[in-house]
């Protein structure tokens, strides 16, 4: 064994603790720390390790997640086990919720919700082979912890490919514990990882130093690279990656690539999803058509058919984009772009009044708020936290998807290139509605400077297709756990609203059916004389269907409202549906499929076709009218519809007044400007 790096303590000889010996668990399945700095493709190592045999959870007291996956391991002790995949962190002693929960889990102090206290096992650290030295850092923090443990150091093919080789025996000696070169993307060294996992030992040599990023920890780190890395005097040029870097970070070009960028990925999002949105559509057609037919007419026919199948579908049909865009969003992330567009946001963020540290929270509220505003924990000033909080809400999230997807439609039918414009351009709405409200608080009520973001780039890869299958199919099952509960829930009780009390007939109605009556007794045989009954029947049939609806439950709660929202062009149907949307923004297409289920027509339609075509009472007007659909985007683009993130605004920030704060100012600027768009859309015809 090579000499230790200066300042380096050396063990006389490491104690080995297998994976499967855990004292203070005795007979429970190993446990497995997962740890590295962002970016150093720890997802994909995860992924690679467990696959889809994963779960989902948070760390106590905290809205960190915490996944926990089964791996099974190699060699003569190999077996199953537990994989906990902790947040990625810079440091380990850092004031920061991240390495402050990493410190509880690897003292034995913390662990997943519901699950048992102890210290891990094993600590698994992956350090990226491209920067090496910075990520070494990390390692010699763990390494202080005298735990068992095995370094993995990822992207050696991106490494080797740079002309940078590592002697991973070289580098071992110098930690004191076994080192494996591996690339999670393409598995290589994976089965040699998971042998090295199973006798992990406690490493030899103690780093010297206490806190994160002192002089002995850096200076140590530099040696055991100079020791371990060596560069080929043949190692290729960066300039492509040179000048793809000054092109993504440019104060103009990046923000023109960042708009390009975005643009193709929602372009794509309308061409592809649109099959598959189709087939999901026949499905529960043909679905509500089955229970008709099988059924007797009545009250749990009604319910199944008009009440959960129709209901249900109309947001499960939005599925596809939901998964195309968390697969493209994750495929972006994977090959180092989005690291480029945070320094790029970074700057448009400084100017009102946000941090740098403001753009993961932002970035995660695009796809839900309440992990976005919880993100939030890791901004160190106080007011710069609160504007965060207040704005996220503005950015688009995955909820407003199913809303933005129909009134779309309904304004550029076919047009897959406008289409893509107009998502572009909610997402921008959102976010100048966002930053312009940030740039008011903190000029008012949160005065105070901002601070300037550090941000480490990572190295262009080739994205990992598997992650992002992983990722993609885990949101899916988040979203339609939603549609089986949530959702569910809410378009039983519409149903229930909109089915009572139940009503007599309008006169009209009775009218046309004894007419009908009348004319097939006469001339029976005649068959002009029947496509004349079917055109009163299907008319008195309307008739009865709005005028129920009108007089249920709904209707009355509804029509009460409908002043309130009249001046942004909406009548007593939109207004329940706005009204639901309080709830959860995404049940807005399943109310409104739910409150104009009487008035389909006797054919198979799908889900789309209906609310499109849908009708207000005067049998003429459609409810989603083009300035109505304008004012209803702008309207969703802006309004705080979700209670659940009121109730973490007021959680995070320590006071409901806070939430009330946001709750007031986003309903304000949603109503305003839904307002203007109803008026100029009218007036241009568009």
């Amino acid at each position: 064994m090579s000499t230790a790096p200066a300042g380096m303590a050396t063990d006389a000889a490491p104690t080995r603790r297998p994976a499967g010996d855990n004292a203070g668990r005795p007979g429970a399945t190993p446990r497995i720390a997962l740890l590295g700095n962002p970016n150093t493709g720890k997802t994909t190592l995860f992924n690679r390790l467990s696959g889809l045999r994963h779960k989902t959870s948070n760390f106590p007291g905290t809205t960190l997640e915490a996944r926990m996956g089964r791996v099974v391991l190699g060699g003569e002790e190999g077996g199953d086990a537990e994989l906990i995949d902790l947040p990625g962190l810079y440091s380990l002693e850092l004031a920061q919720l991240e390495s402050q929960v990493c410190r509880e889990v690897l003292a034995g102090q913390a662990a997943p919700r519901g699950d048992v206290v102890a210290a891990p096992d094993a600590v698994l650290v992956v350090l990226d082979a491209t920067n090496l030295s910075r990520n070494l850092m990390l390692a010699g923090e763990v390494l202080r912890r005298r735990l068992p443990t095995v370094v993995a150091v990822n992207m050696i093919d991106l490494a080797r490919r740079s002309g940078l080789h590592i002697d991973a025996e070289k580098l071992g000696e110098a930690l004191g514990c076994r080192v494996v070169l591996i690339s999670a993307r393409t598995g290589e060294g994976i089965a040699e990882l998971k042998s090295a996992l199973t006798v992990a030992t406690v490493p030899s040599r103690t780093p010297p130093g206490q806190s994160a990023g002192d002089d002995g920890l850096r200076l140590w780190a530099e040696e055991v690279y100079e020791a371990a890395a060596t560069v080929s005097d043949d190692a290729g040029d960066h300039r492509l990656t040179d000048h793809l870097d000054h092109a993504f970070t440019h104060p103009v070009l990046g923000v023109g690539a960042f708009v390009l960028v975005m643009g193709g990925l929602f372009y794509t999002l309308f061409v592809l999803a649109q099959y598959p949105m189709e087939w999901i559509e026949h499905l529960f057609a043909w679905a509500t058509g089955v229970i008709e037919a099988a059924m007797p007419e009545g009250i749990l026919r009604d319910l199944l058919a008009n009440g959960i199948v129709q209901g249900v579908g109309a947001t499960v049909v939005f599925l596809p984009q939901i998964c195309l865009l968390f697969f493209l969003i994750s495929l972006l992330e994977d090959t180092g772009y989005l690291a480029r567009a945070a320094l790029v946001m970074d700057r448009v963020l400084r100017p009102f009044g946000l941090p740098g540290h403001s753009f993961v929270p932002l970035l995660s509220s695009h796809a839900c708020a309440l992990p976005g505003i919880m993100a939030t924990r890791a901004i160190p000033d106080r007011r710069e936290r609160l504007a965060t909080i207040l704005v996220a809400p503005f950015m688009t999230c995955s909820a407003r998807l199913p809303v933005y997807v129909l009134l779309i439609t309904v304004l550029f039918g076919d047009r897959p290139l406008l289409a893509a414009a107009a998502f572009v351009g909610c997402y921008a709405l959102g976010m100048v509605a966002g930053v312009t409200s940030a740039l008011l608080a903190r000029r008012t009520i949160l005065r105070g400077r901002s601070r300037p973001m550090a941000l480490e780039l990572p190295s262009y890869k080739l994205p990992s297709i598997r992650t992002a299958l992983i990722t993609t199919w885990d949101r899916g099952l988040i979203f339609l756990k939603n549609a089986g509960s949530v959702i569910l829930m809410i378009c039983i009780v519409l149903w229930w609203l909109g089915s009572y009390p139940q009503v007599e007939p309008p006169p009209e109605a009775v009218a046309l059916r004894e007419r009908a009556a009348a004319v097939m007794a006469q001339n029976a045989e005649q068959p002009e004389a029947h496509e004349e009954v079917e055109a009163w029947l299907a008319q008195a049939a309307e008739l009865e269907a709005r005028h129920a609806g009108a007089n249920s439950f709904i209707g009355r709660i509804g029509r009460t409202v409908q002043p309130v929202f009249a001046p942004l062009g909406y009548d007593w149907q939109l207004t329940i549906g706005v009204l639901s949307s309080f709830a959860a923004r995404e049940v807005f297409v399943s109310t409104m499929s739910v409150v104009l289920a009487g008035q389909e027509e006797p054919d198979e339609e799908t889900v789309k076709q209906r609310l499109i075509g849908a009708k207000r009472d005067d049998g003429v007007t459609p409810v989603f009218s083009r300035a109505a659909s304008w004012s209803l985007l702008v309207f969703y683009v802006l309004a705080m519809l979700c209670l659940p993130t009121l109730a973490v605004t007021a959680r995070e920030s320590g006071n409901w007044k806070w939430a009330l704060l946001q709750l007031g100012w986003m309903s304000a600027v949603a109503y305003a400007a839904a307002l203007v768009a109803y008026h100029v859309a009218g007036a241009m015809g568009v």
